[in-house]
């Protein structure tokens, strides 16, 4: 029964993940500047809301950046900084970011 509910589910959000705008890696470099500041500062800390080691986000999966992205903008992840950056993304926005970064190297 958990198997058959588990697969509706998955299968009723199929339409939704098909519908994900494709990222543009060229798109997404001219959209780093409210990114570059902080995410790419090698060791670099954040002392707002508190002390936090800001993690690089080059090379990291477009999937696991838009997934983060959307979590900031919805609130279901929390820190303020990056909500009100996320806040002003629109869903093309947040994939060509993703895709920038997924495929951006030093």
């Amino acid at each position: 029964m958990k198997t058959i509910l588990g697969l509706m589910l998955l299968l009723s959000a199929a339409p939704a993940l098909a519908q994900a705008p494709a990222g543009n890696a060229d798109a997404g470099k001219g959209k780093i500047s409210m990114c570059i500041g902080c995410h790419g500062i090698p060791g670099y800390k954040t002392v707002y809301p508190h002390v936090y080691r800001v993690p690089m986000i080059t090379g990291q999966s477009p999937l696991y950046i838009v997934n983060a992205l959307q979590a900031y903008k919805s609130g279901a992840r929390n820190h303020p900084s990056m909500r009100g950056i996320a806040q002003g993304l629109s869903e093309q926005d947040m994939a060509d970011l993703a895709a920038y970064y997924s495929t951006e190297h030093r």
